[in-house]
């Protein structure tokens, strides 16, 4: 069995040819045949396989039928699957805490959909495009989680009391009675101090848009699981999710500048 891809590498939509084609089913029957022409030197087994391959290949990837029973739901097996193992790989990184947050997350999730899908008013390609935003929304609640961790554990590595002792003393030192080339050093030393502290304030002031965001992405959760059993149309649905994934791009908008913050701090 081939291995499962990364959400990265899986496809938006599945291929019906692959599918047919290649499946654990279809090569054992068509290499039987095969190796059985082979064996009994019958070239009209042979030709007869490849006949009734071809005539699969040609009807089997167009059928309503077998896409709806075998092939989406392999599909979505697979993007499952591979979501989940680059899901728990992050998640392994994380502290305890926001690993059991991301966790509960998942099984409101589910829970949403499993709703979802009993409710009438829920149909077919606009049930599955209104779930794909629940899905989303938890990649970026963990990715969220993850950048607020490391921003998190870099602030523990910085001294902010030994920061103002310094600044106070460049201060003092740029206003006592120094040669003038020593108080131009005690100024510029200053302003670099001063911009460390006001970088460090902004990234003090993204973590706690992040973690709000993240609250916010949790209570919406609740929220949508209790109202979705009641809900007249997919669009009251897609209102809040919307709102989430703006609100969640702004914040990843900023986490970009925050970076660059970090990495400036860091070299």
């Amino acid at each position: 069995m081939s291995p499962v891809p990364t959400p990265e590498k899986l496809p938006e939509k599945p291929s019906y040819f692959r599918m047919a084609f290649a499946n654990p089913y279809n090569l054992s029957l068509l290499g039987g045949a095969i190796a059985a022409a082979a064996l009994t030197l019958n070239p009209i087994l042979a030709l007869a396989a490849v006949g009734v391959e071809g005539l699969w290949l040609l009807h089997a990837p167009d059928s309503r039928l077998l896409r709806k029973l075998l092939w989406d739901p392999q599909f979505e097996r697979n993007r499952t699957t591979a979501e989940m193992a680059a899901r728990a790989e992050r998640l392994a990184a994380m502290p305890q805490d926001d690993r059991d947050r991301c966790t509960e997350l998942f099984s409101r999730q589910q829970e949403i959909n499993r709703l979802a899908s009993q409710n009438p008013s829920f149909t077919g390609d606009l049930l599955r495009g209104e779930l794909s935003k629940t899905s989303k929304l938890v990649d970026s609640f963990v990715e969220l989680a993850i950048t607020c961790g490391r921003y998190e554990d870099y602030l523990k590595t910085v001294d902010a009391n030994s920061l103002e002792r310094d600044r106070r003393m460049y201060e003092q030192r740029a206003g006592s009675d120094i040669t003038p080339q020593e108080r131009e050093i005690a100024k510029k030393n200053t302003a670099v101090i001063m911009k460390r502290i006001d970088k460090l304030r902004e990234i003090r002031n993204y973590l706690g848009v992040a973690r709000s965001q993240l609250d916010l992405i949790e209570n919406s959760f609740r929220l949508i699981a209790d109202q979705i059993v009641t809900m007249q149309s997919p669009a009251e649905l897609s209102g809040q999710l919307d709102d989430l994934l703006d609100g969640v791009e702004s914040v990843k908008q900023t986490a970009a500048d925050t970076e660059k913050i970090l990495n400036t701090l860091e070299a």
